[in-house]
């Protein structure tokens, strides 16, 4: 990292991350209710049929998509909150740290590599 801290000229810089924590977190739990709420319904449709399956094998494949619907959906939540906070955190926020004087601010928009 070529940073330098614009209050003390150090290099000693450090990332705080906070947007993709905490979108990070945010994406996980939308995702999670999400994808649980699109699998308990499927699940009631897949109930319904089964009075063709047995009353065991429309629980067991109830809950089983319930249980997947919600892990790929925390999943796919917390990706698309990481990259989001990612943007965050280099376009807004104050994301380095000096650690040596603990000053904040954001990196040089020279030194980004974004294609414009």
């Amino acid at each position: 990292m070529s940073e330098q801290c614009p209050n003390c000229l150090s290099r000693r810089i450090g990332k705080k991350n906070y947007g993709k924590k905490t979108a990070g977190v945010v994406g996980a739990s939308a995702g999670t209710y999400g994808g649980y709420a699109a699998a308990t319904a499927g699940a009631r449709v897949g109930a319904g049929l089964g009075i063709v399956a047995g009353p065991v094998a429309a629980t067991v494949g109830g809950i089983g998509g319930a249980v997947i619907g919600a892990l790929l959906g925390g999943a796919t939540g917390a990706s698309a909150g990481v990259i989001l906070g990612d943007v965050l955190d280099d376009r807004v926020l104050d994301n380095l740290r000096c650690l040596d004087c603990g000053y904040s601010f954001s990196p040089d928009p020279e030194s980004r590599d974004y294609i414009r």
